[in-house]
Formats: structure tokens, C-alpha cells, sequence
């Protein structure tokens, strides 16, 4: 079986055209760590009210029998 070879390779940034090297095409150091700074958004808690399920069938009649 033949090793993967990940070494980086020049070539051009998809955002910048710039060339660099990159271990896989896409983004430049430079426009990813513009990115991280430009577009970064920060986690919070988001509050969702409890899910409670409707009841849209009524009880079996032989469910409520009592004996």
C-alpha cells in the first residue's frame, strides 16, 4: 500500500490568489487568520421553552376500564 504523502505544496489561495504552501488547497495563513478574526462568533446558551407533546388522540376506551 503506498503512504500518504502530506507535505505542503505551493500553490494558489482560493480567496487572495496569492501562492503559498498548503497541506490542501483552500485558504492561505494569512486569509484564514483574517477570517478568524473578522467573522469569529463567540458560543451563548440559547433558551428553547421545555417540548410538551400534544395530546391529539383521546384514551383507548378498554385503557380506562376499570375493574
Amino acid at each position: 500500500m503506498d503512504e500518504l504523502d502530506l507535505a505542503p505544496v505551493v500553490d494558489e489561495c482560493f480567496r487572495c490568489g496569492a501562492r503559498a504552501p498548503m497541506r490542501f488547497r483552500g485558504l492561505c495563513d494569512a486569509c484564514r487568520a483574517h477570517l478568524r478574526q473578522t467573522v469569529r462568533r463567540d458560543a451563548r446558551e440559547v433558551l428553547v421553552e421545555e417540548y410538551t407533546p400534544k395530546m391529539n388522540v383521546t384514551p383507548n376506551a378498554v385503557a380506562l376500564k376499570d375493574d
